[in-house]
């Protein structure tokens, strides 16, 4: 099943393996992987809390 990341990014849940919500140089992201390699990542986040809700209702409307 695909899903809409962004205005410009569709991305095949079946095929990702795994999800992480990492601080990067520029704020927080959530990052999609299909094995080792990563495949997609989100938008800029200010806490955590909102990359877990962002991520919680992308997951729930797959």
């Amino acid at each position: 099943m695909f899903i809409q990341l962004n205005d410009r990014v569709f991305i095949n849940l079946a095929k990702i393996t795994r999800t992480k919500i990492d601080h990067v140089e520029d704020g927080i992201r959530v990052r999609f992987y299909e094995g080792k390699d990563q495949v997609a990542k989100s938008h800029r986040f200010e806490d955590v809390k909102a990359a877990q809700k962002w991520l919680k209702k992308i997951l729930k409307g797959a």
